[in-house]
Order: C-alpha cells, then sequence, then structure tokens
C-alpha cells in the first residue's frame, strides 16, 4: 500500500504548481526578485574571488617556493650584495630577481610582469626552465640556449603567444622581435621560446608573465647592476639562526622579511574594498528578500479563503504549511538557477571594474577572464532558495494556525495584522537603538559596522506599518476636502490592506534609502575630488613619464626633460614633484616630495602639532604630513608620532607634524 504522507504530498504539490502557472505575474514577480538578488551576490563574488585568485596566482609564479626575501629601499638592491652572500656560505639556495611591469604593442598594449632570472639559481625557487626529460617547459633545448646567449631574449607563455598568433614565427631559428615599453622608454626584445606549464594551475600563473635572463631584464629595465629583490629559502629548522645570520651580513639599505607579510599587506589593503561590495550585494538581497516576503503573503491572503475551504474539508495544517513552503521552495529554486546565469554574466563586467579599481588604488593586476568558482555558485543559490524558504515561514504559519473559518475572512487577518503594528514598532525601535549604540562604538571593525546598518534596516522597516497606518489616518480628511469620498476611501483602504501594504511600503523604503545614500555617497566623493583638486592643482600645465597606473605618478622624468622646461622664458615658475613607493612599519608606503613652497598651504589639515604657517618650516627641517586615510589604516590617531622609512641609504625616522585632509 502506498505511504499516506506520500499520496497527500502528490495532491498538493499540483495545487502548488497550479497556483504558480496561473499567476504568471505574481509568479515571475517572486522569481525576478530572487533572480536580482542571487545575481548581484554571485556577480560580486566571483569579481572578488577572480581578483584574489590573480593576485595569489601571480605572487606564486613569482615567489615559488620563497620562504623569505632581501628586499632595499625603491631603487632596488646592489647585486653585489648577492655576490657577498654566495661567498659567504650562511645560505645556499639564494637566487636574485627583477620584477617589472612592461608593455608591448604586440601583446596587446596591456601591462605584463617582465620577470628576471638566474636560470643557473633559480631552479630550487620556481621550475620554469625545466629539461624535457623532467617534464618540458621551453619549446625546445636550441631556444633555451638562445634564451641564455641571445641579447633581448624573452620567454613568454603558450597562451600569450596564442592569443596573438606569434606560434609561427617563434618556431623559426630568428625567433618574433617585439618593443617593450617600460616608464617612457621602448627597448628591442626577441621572443625565442614558449613555456608550457603541465597542469592548468601553473598554465594561469604564467599566462601574463615574460621570463628572461636577469642579465636582460637588467638591460630592458635600466636597472644596471642593481635588482629588486633576492629569495631565500631558509629550512624551518634553521630559519630563526640563519636570518640572524643573514641580517648581520646586510648593509644598511638591507632588509630580510618573509614573503608571507609582503603578500598579506597587499591583501590587507583591498579587505575593506573586498567587505564593502560584498555587503553592498547582501544588500540587494535584503531587498529583495523583502519582495519575496510581500509576493508570498499575498499569495497566501489572496488563497485564505480557498485554504479555509480546504481546512474545512479535512486537508491539515501540516498539508497547509507544506503547500505555502513547497511554492516557496520551487520559486527559490527557479529564481536561483536565473540567477547563476545572470550573475556569470555581470560577473565579467564585475570583474573588469573589480580590476580596474585595484589597478588604480593598489598594485597591477592582471585578470584575463573571470574565476568560475564552485563555491560561489553554491553560496549564492543557497542564499537565494533558504532566504525564499525563511520568508515564507512567517506566512505559512499563519495560513497554518487560523481556524478554518477564520481563513475563510480576511477582516481576522487584517484585525491581527493591525494588532501587530505596535508590536512591530516596539521591536524596530529595540533594533535601532541597538544599531544606534553599536554605530556609536569606537570600532574599526567593518564587520561590526556593517551588522549595525544591517540592524538599522530592519529596524526602521519593522517601523514602516505604523508609519504607514498614521500617516493614512492623518492624510484621511485633507484627501477627503480634496476628492470627496475616493479621497476618503484611498486611506482607509490602504489601513484595511495594511497586512501586505505595510511590506511593500517596507521594501520601496528600503530601496529608495539605498539608491539615495549611494548617491549621497558618491556626490560626496565628487564633491571632495573637486575641493582636493582645486587644492592642490595650482599649476596650469603637468609633465609626467607614462606609469603603469593612473593615480601614482611614480615613474621618474628624465633630467633632459627639466632643464629644457627651465630653458623656456615664458614659464613664470616651475616645481618639480618626485614620488616613490617605499617600505615602512606599517608596509608599504607611498611618498610624495615637492618643492613647491606651498605646498603646506594647500593642505587642510584635521590636526597639527605646530600653526599650520609653520608646517613648511618643519618639513623643510625633515618632519613630514601624512593623509587622513594613512592614519585611519596604521592607526596613528594624532600627530606628534614619528614614521621609519626604509630608504635606500637604510632605515630613516620623520617626525609627523600634521594630518591632512585627502
Amino acid at each position: 500500500m502506498e505511504n499516506p504522507a506520500t499520496f497527500a504530498l502528490r495532491p498538493i504539490s499540483k495545487i502548488g504548481w497550479r497556483y504558480l502557472l496561473r499567476h504568471p505575474w505574481q509568479t515571475g514577480l517572486m522569481i525576478l526578485g530572487i533572480t536580482l538578488g542571487v545575481a548581484v551576490v554571485i556577480a560580486v563574488d566571483l569579481a572578488n574571488a577572480s581578483a584574489m585568485r590573480a593576485f595569489t596566482l601571480s605572487a606564486e609564479a613569482v615567489a615559488g617556493r620563497v620562504t623569505h626575501q632581501i628586499i632595499g629601499g625603491p631603487l632596488g638592491l646592489d647585486e653585489q650584495i648577492y655576490v657577498n652572500l654566495k661567498k659567504s656560505g650562511v645560505i645556499e639556495a639564494a637566487a636574485p630577481v627583477i620584477s617589472e611591469y612592461v608593455s608591448s604593442p604586440e601583446l596587446g598594449g596591456t601591462l605584463i610582469q617582465l620577470l628576471g632570472i638566474d636560470p643557473f639559481a633559480d631552479y630550487p625557487f620556481r621550475d620554469y626552465l625545466r629539461s624535457e626529460s623532467e617534464g618540458q617547459k621551453v619549446q625546445s633545448p636550441t631556444h633555451l640556449i638562445d634564451f641564455l646567449t641571445r641579447p633581448g631574449a624573452i620567454l613568454i607563455s603558450e597562451n600569450l603567444a596564442s592569443r596573438y598568433n606569434l606560434d609561427r614565427c617563434i618556431e623559426t631559428m630568428d625567433g618574433c622581435e617585439i618593443s617593450l615599453e617600460n616608464l617612457g622608454e621602448i627597448k628591442s626584445a626577441v621572443i625565442v621560446g614558449v613555456l608550457k606549464p603541465d597542469n592548468e594551475l601553473s598554465r594561469r600563473a604564467l599566462e601574463n608573465i615574460i621570463i628572461s635572463d636577469i642579465a636582460t631584464a637588467q638591460e630592458l629595465s635600466g636597472n644596471i647592476g642593481r635588482v629588486d629583490h633576492i629569495d631565500l629559502i631558509l629550512p624551518e629548522n634553521k630559519q630563526d639562526v640563519l636570518a640572524e645570520q643573514i641580517r648581520q651580513l646586510l648593509p644598511a639599505d638591507a632588509r630580510l622579511v618573509t614573503v608571507e607579510s609582503r603578500q598579506g599587506t597587499v591583501q590587507e589593503m583591498t579587505s575593506a574594498f573586498r567587505i564593502n561590495l560584498t555587503a553592498l550585494s547582501l544588500l540587494a538581497l535584503v531587498v529583495g528578500l523583502f519582495l519575496i516576503y510581500n509576493t508570498i503573503t499575498f499569495s497566501v491572503v489572496q488563497r485564505r479563503p480557498l485554504f479555509g475551504v480546504m481546512r474545512c474539508l479535512g486537508v491539515t495544517r501540516k498539508e497547509i504549511f507544506t503547500l505555502v513552503l513547497f511554492e516557496a521552495f520551487t520559486t527559490g529554486l527557479i529564481g536561483s538557477a536565473l540567477g547563476i546565469l545572470l550573475g556569470l554574466v555581470l560577473g565579467q563586467g564585475a570583474v573588469r571594474l573589480v580590476t580596474q579599481t585595484i589597478n588604480d588604488l593598489y598594485f597591477v593586476l592582471n585578470v584575463q577572464d573571470i574565476q568560475v568558482a564552485v563555491s560561489s555558485l553554491v553560496k549564492g543559490s543557497l542564499l537565494g532558495i533558504v532566504a525564499t524558504v525563511l520568508t515564507a515561514i512567517p506566512p505559512a504559519r499563519e495560513a497554518t494556525f487560523s481556524p478554518p473559518r477564520a481563513a475563510l475572512s480576511r477582516s481576522g487577518l487584517e484585525n491581527k495584522a493591525r494588532r501587530a503594528v505596535h508590536l512591530a514598532a516596539i521591536l524596530g525601535g529595540i533594533a535601532l537603538v541597538i544599531g544606534s549604540v553599536i554605530l556609536l562604538l569606537p570600532t574599526r571593525s567593518l564587520v561590526l559596522s556593517f551588522v549595525a546598518t544591517f540592524t538599522v534596516i530592519i529596524g526602521f522597516a519593522m517601523e514602516a506599518p505604523l508609519v504607514t497606518m498614521l500617516l493614512m489616518r492623518l492624510a484621511a480628511p485633507p484627501l477627503g476636502k480634496v476628492w470627496g469620498s475616493l479621497g476618503r476611501m484611498a486611506p482607509r483602504d490602504v489601513v484595511s490592506s495594511l497586512s501586505r501594504i505595510s511590506i511593500a511600503v517596507a521594501a520601496l523604503m528600503v530601496a529608495i534609502s539605498v539608491t539615495i545614500g549611494v548617491s549621497l555617497m558618491v556626490s560626496s566623493f565628487r564633491s571632495t575630488v573637486v575641493i582636493w583638486l582645486e587644492q592642490t592643482l595650482q599649476g596650469d600645465i603637468y609633465i609626467s613619464a607614462p606609469n603603469q597606473t593612473a593615480t601614482q605618478t611614480t615613474a621618474p622624468l628624465n633630467p633632459e626633460v627639466v632643464r629644457t622646461l627651465e630653458s623656456i622664458p615664458d614659464v613664470s615658475q616651475l616645481f618639480l614633484l618626485r614620488s616613490v613607493n617605499v617600505d615602512s612599519q606599517f608596509g608599504e608606503t607611498h611618498v610624495a616630495a615637492a618643492s613647491n613652497p606651498t605646498v603646506a598651504g594647500e593642505r587642510r589639515y584635521l590636526a597639527t602639532t605646530v600653526p599650520e604657517e609653520a608646517i613648511l618650516a618643519e618639513m623643510q627641517r625633515g618632519a613630514v604630513i601624512i593623509s587622513e586615510p594613512y592614519a585611519n589604516r596604521t592607526g596613528i590617531t594624532s600627530p606628534g608620532g614619528e614614521l621609519t622609512l626604509y630608504t635606500d641609504r637604510g632605515a630613516a625616522t620623520f617626525p609627523i607634524v600634521g594630518i591632512y585632509y585627502d
């Protein structure tokens, strides 16, 4: 005999399907809300995951099996440090590295990382040049000889060669001659071979990297006699002892650091950026949940007479509850599936936007395509399905626990809704107080702040029914005077339909508040930038060398350009600005020095240790001023402390005399 539970479930599911199909607009609204919410969550998550995965692959491709690095100031290290380190015999696994960003019209004109290595010392760190018998990495031994002996010889990945149709010319003995641009200077290079990684992970890691001998990299980058850093592998059981011995051998302008600390600093720089994107995507899902809840509640209210008849005919509460949840699960499943597809499409554009922002603000990052992580798809679909089912539980419970006679009457539901208005308002007020108190706490936790923000949003949403009811009662008399009986009926109908109208009002309120909030934030940013530009850009013409990013002009100008500009008779004033990235006790720091005597007066200050008119004199004596964002990131609450920078002449300490708005 068939299981009664199974027998009962089948008619219930048929009723659910029939209702969904007979109300396409209502069903479509539910599915649309779920789809948009899931799509935004997945798109942002895929963009974040793709950008961070690209950074991880790039870091692994460059770092390899490195445990420690010897780094210097902005100009890198003298290559003699590597020679002395090898002669000392303290460490065997050491390899010099040059890492620069170049572009080539033959390779699409995008930024590509040029990695200069010593093939004879680099094998323990990176296996780019394994021999054919060990698993071929380079196209042929002949090309490997050219790589070591031919001037300007470089290797590129197989995918990069295929993308720009360079396979055929690489196979010839002459190779492919291309031009590489670095900081405005163009040099010639010859592609003599391709890298053929033996797995997909290595293939992606090497996709946007050019490999050259370190001497070739020095010529192409103009860093003759210099290296960017020296990679080390220190045995785990001897790391502390060897690290101390190495530090004793290093000059003042060199430091020994762990590779995890350098990579971790970069990841921390983008953490707040990624959390903001995630919070906005979850907020979009919250708005979608209001729409879902309102639509499901409407469907329940619309069928209260039907549910009453079914209860009178013997349908159990469990079956009614199952019916409503089945409809919610079905719409959640369909909406999540469509949301995944739309999220993949939106993710393509989100990857480009996120990558461009990271390139402009933090570091150069190349993401060629989206990384579809199964975890992102599962997370997005689960959010859509689970959230939909959870929002369906309250109306399902209401339909379940109403007596059959009360279910046939809508007035009972509305009476319950009006009685619940005051309770919802009290709970909303408590949520507002809790959220506001958390926001007022002196904390730097973004997660806690976002939790407080969402609590405030929910609090305002719970106040919507009471506010709607009060406003309708206040609006009834003046509307009645203007439109007569129709003017009085409209507000009364809103109050009498409070169970479904209030949810729609709350959803609309949240959507409008988010739109206004984001618009105010963007307009405030634009106004701040305009004020900042008016204060700082006092010149008529600005000249800078080509650089990898648009926000930081770290590329130096040729001194001949400065002398030429000084010789122009119509130039009344000429000021110089030098920008460079250096390490500090807080990680990488952007330092700018200017010859403009009014540079200190062009700033607006949050706090200073001396009068503003005396700041320039303090700076000329060796003091520095820092920006408010830098102070927030490093935890500097007020000026008066010191900042240590690791320069080409060793560690230098500067007093902080002011914090300025930026």
